[in-house]
């Protein structure tokens, strides 16, 4: 393994538990324990933990750092209260999708984290800087200083109570609604415990200082959450449609077409990169829209895979797994707008046979969120 790759704080508790370690976006992860299948079911039926360390914080804080943002992401970020998180696009002159981000309102105007994705960090904030600092004098990467641990699934709550029954930010964590964070003390450091994730279940994403994150997890391996994974977070995220930057989302594409309308606001007032094209494709119309598909004959699509539609290539399956929850070959891929209602058949090259899929409603498996 190449001494180049980053290491989370959790590297070592992860080869303990026997984990196998993969390279991914420039660090050293687990991508699976006991095995992919039995990681994926217990998120869907019990509670899984995941080291999600390697993602990307960016903080702005003081005046200005509103304004920023504004200028910034797609969505509306004025309209956040304390506590509260939201999902946005930083975008291209073209429209395209240089990363998804979720902003957590930490104090309105005055201090917001952003998480972006670990292998776009560097370059996110480069992107954020680069533009936001007329406006806001304290931008920060403070990936660094932080550790995040999700926990996924329907007995999420229960496990955390069980973890953690003495703490005092336990009740308001309990309270939280999707995509609502508190903000509290933790053994002498300030972690915020969001209702959020990456898995269609309910559970909690938790930052915290990093020299926190051992303890933080054995506590809650112990009251029954149990390791897992990026092969079973892939599995999930795909069949919960929720998109993965550099697959089904990239600069090529623009959230228009993505399905991801609902992060962006071209009604506010400010101009944000890209914000003329998306007015413009939103004027004209997508021609081309990310939908989900089922093989409908033997076969695993990956991505990468050739799509073609009426027998002429259209571009490739940008995810692809066989799903554990429904037991079908399922996936994501761009089709034209015609063609993008469910029930509309396409194929798939595999191994240079062409295999028919057919567009189905997504997402795959239900959400399964705590709203409020």
């Amino acid at each position: 393994m190449s001494d180049a790759l980053q290491r989370t704080p959790l590297y070592d508790v992860h080869v303990a538990a026997g984990a196998r370690m993969v390279p991914f976006a420039g660090w050293e992860m687990p991508v699976q324990y006991e095995g992919v299948l039995a990681e994926h079911h217990h998120v869907r039926k019990g509670a899984g933990l995941f080291d999600v360390s390697h993602m990307g914080e960016i903080e702005l804080r003081g005046k200005g750092c509103l304004e920023a943002l504004q200028h910034l992401l797609t969505n509306d970020v004025s309209a956040l209260k304390a506590g509260e998180a939201q999902y946005a696009l930083l975008c291209n002159e073209r429209g395209g999708i240089i990363d998804d981000v979720i902003t957590y309102c930490v104090e309105p105007g005055l201090h917001y984290l952003a998480c972006v994705n670990a292998s776009n960090a560097p370059k996110d904030f480069d992107w954020i800087l680069g533009r936001g600092s007329k406006f806001c004098a304290d931008i920060r990467n403070t990936s660094g200083a932080w550790a995040q641990i999700a926990l996924q699934g329907p007995r999420a709550e229960e496990v955390m109570a069980k973890a953690f029954s003495k703490e005092p930010w336990l009740a308001a964590a309990k309270t939280l609604s999707f995509m609502h964070f508190a903000a509290a003390s933790h053994a002498g450091g300030r972690i915020y415990v969001a209702r959020s994730g990456y898995t269609g279940e309910d559970g909690f994403e938790i930052f915290l200082p990093s020299e926190l994150a051992v303890d933080f997890w054995k506590a809650l391996v112990q009251a029954g959450a149990r390791p897992c994974g990026l092969g079973a977070r892939d599995t999930l995220r795909l069949e919960a449609k929720l998109p993965l930057h550099g697959n089904d989302i990239d600069e090529e594409t623009t959230p228009l077409e993505a399905g991801l309308g609902f992060g962006v606001k071209l009604s506010k007032k400010e101009d944000f990169p890209g914000k003329k094209a998306l007015e413009q494709q939103k004027a004209q119309g997508v021609k081309r829209k990310l939908v989900g598909f089922e093989l409908t004959a033997p076969g695993i699509a990956r991505h990468g895979y050739p799509v073609k539609v009426d027998g002429k290539p259209f571009g490739a399956v940008r995810s692809g797994t066989q799903s554990p929850s429904l037991a079908k070959a399922i996936g994501l891929a761009y089709l034209p707008v015609e063609k993008s209602a469910p029930g509309s058949v396409f194929a798939v090259e595999i191994r240079g046979k062409d295999l028919p899929a057919v567009v189905v409603q997504t997402p795959f498996v239900p959400q399964r969120v705590k709203r409020a």
